[in-house]
């Protein structure tokens, strides 16, 4: 899978040191992936938030982060959309971002 955009991992655990371990494996592992469907996230990532068709919310750092991606299976693209913390991530509306 092409992940767009690393960048926003980086700037993320450049605040939150403690996140960079679990982001930058979610990012090689996703990288490596070849997801094909919801099912196949499912079957790696068991406590992932299936949205819709195209979004999907991990839990990150033992449940202290959220990563929210946006997915196009056709073209074997993840978007980041959202990394952030709890209390931030209570305050989105998933569906539109």
């Amino acid at each position: 899978m092409r992940v767009i955009a690393r960048n926003t991992l980086r700037l993320f655990w450049q605040k939150h040191a403690d996140a960079e371990g679990p982001l930058k494996a979610w990012f090689a592992e996703t990288s490596r992936g070849t997801w094909h469907s919801m099912a196949d996230i499912r079957k790696r990532y068991a406590t992932a938030s299936i949205i819709d068709s195209e979004r999907v919310v991990f839990n990150v750092g033992g449940n202290k982060y959220r990563l929210v991606v946006k997915i196009w299976f056709p073209g074997k693209t993840v978007w980041i959309k959202f990394v952030g913390t709890h209390a931030v991530y209570g305050l989105l509306d998933v569906k539109k971002l």
